[in-house]
């Protein structure tokens, strides 16, 4: 089932061939005609049915006969996907970026510039840069010469460090906060606001649930499109989602520390990061960046205290995605991995944080000073800086009064220090 996203043609089981070229599938990234997708290479159980309602029959000829460059539609297949579903793991990628209109993205802009995903995730013998990864949060190369083509890293890849126009002195202050301040964090004021929802938790411990012992879903949400989205599924468990929101706000410095199969955490400290973002404000590589945070309930090995594999999709009796038994598909997950495993299972939270980086809005709709620099701002929480008009409490007035005091006194004791320097050169010059 992973197939149908992750890298191959034909990837049935641990004999598959990762160099040989023939097991690429090429059609993917490259079909034009919009019908083609993967198929699983194993039927799975009844169970999965639904995963395949409505999906038509590819017409393999046409599609052969449709190859062209990568378009919004052949990334999003996967990228919009991810994790089963439209939007359920990116706040910024769906399937509302196939056809966008300006207000969602200013690149993407289906009547305007009209990029695709290849504009930016540019490929050297088809190795994709831009991974999440591997990520860089603060450009270092620079924009490059006009018309050369080269990774691009971060918006200043394209706009430079000093992208705002010198028409003011509100606009002169927008430049002193790129050194620090993702462009992301202004330009993204809100996630998922094309209309498809994102997820924001999804709990495990509740998958299984049967009606008469058949599998059985729920869709009880309704996004702004219109569509209905699952609430509950007895393959997956209860999910909940949330459209057009602030992002969370982190410094970040391009890395972050990955919870893996092999890593022994301590299941007191929860909820466990999958993923922990590192940078923080005394940290010259970092720079602040908008996340959505994803909360997950998942299956865990208690006396190993590590994460598990559950075997979902399969035609033998193990196979979660038909038995509905986690302790069985847990079992054959280790078994098949060949992990150690104690048998005692259990279920930990965890969190995730997606760095977000598309649907970049209009300029007119960017963040304005007041979102941050106020009580109860956007930064409020953020560690390690001092946010002017943003401190609250009985003295919060007086603390912004003395800070600008100080910051006049500074201008003022330079201005006096160059005037009496200035004074001093012109009586020398008498005498």
């Amino acid at each position: 089932m992973c197939a149908q996203c992750h890298a191959g043609y034909g990837w049935k089981d641990e004999n598959f061939d990762f160099t040989n070229q023939e097991n690429i599938d090429c059609l993917v990234c490259h079909d034009r005609t919009r019908t083609y997708y993967k198929t699983p290479n194993t039927k799975g159980s009844e169970a999965c049915a639904i995963m395949f309602e409505n999906k038509p029959l590819i017409d393999y000829v046409k599609v052969a006969q449709s190859v062209g460059l990568p378009g919004r539609e052949n990334c999003g297949s996967c990228h919009f996907n991810g994790g089963g579903g439209d939007g359920v793991k990116h706040g910024d990628l769906d399937s509302s970026l196939i056809e966008p209109g300006k207000q969602l993205d200013v690149h993407m802009d289906a009547k305007g510039l009209n990029f695709a995903c290849t504009k930016c995730h540019i490929s050297d013998k088809h190795i994709v840069s831009g991974s999440r990864y591997d990520m860089v949060a603060k450009d270092t190369v620079g924009t490059g010469k006009p018309g050369e083509r080269r990774d691009v890293a971060t918006c200043e890849s394209c706009h430079g460090t000093r992208p705002h126009k010198l028409q003011s002195f509100a606009t002169m202050k927008l430049n002193d906060h790129t050194d620090r301040i993702a462009c992301q964090t202004c330009h993204i004021p809100t996630i998922a606001r094309g209309g498809v929802a994102t997820m924001v938790d999804w709990d495990w411990r509740t998958a299984g649930r049967t009606k008469n012992g058949v599998g059985f879903h729920e869709e009880n949400y309704t996004q702004r499109n219109g569509e209905k989205r699952a609430t509950f599924k007895s393959i997956k468990g209860n999910f909940t989602y949330n459209e057009d929101f602030k992002p969370d706000y982190m410094w970040f410095n391009g890395r972050m520390d990955y919870t893996t199969i092999h890593t022994r955490f301590n299941s007191k400290v929860q909820p466990v990061p999958i993923n922990a973002v590192r940078g923080e404000a005394t940290d010259s590589g970092a720079r602040i960046w908008p996340f959505k945070v994803m909360h997950t309930v998942m299956p865990y090995d208690v006396k190993n205290e590590t994460l598990v594999y559950t075997h979902l999709w399969g035609e033998d009796k193990a196979a979660f995605w038909g038995n509905y038994n986690f302790k069985e598909a847990v079992a054959k997950g280790m078994q098949d991995a060949k992990l150690p495993y104690s048998g005692e299972l259990g279920f930990i939270p965890t969190v995730s944080y997606w760095p977000i980086t598309h649907m970049v809005a209009p300029k007119t709709a960017a963040l304005t000073c007041d979102n941050c620099h106020a009580a109860n701002g956007r930064l409020q929480k953020l560690a390690g800086v001092y946010m002017p008009g943003g401190v609250t409490g009985p003295f919060s007035r007086y603390v912004d009064i003395l800070g600008i005091l100080m910051v006049l006194a500074g201008i003022g004791g330079v201005a006096a220090h160059g005037g009496l320097r200035l004074l001093g050169g012109y009586w020398r010059g008498r005498s």
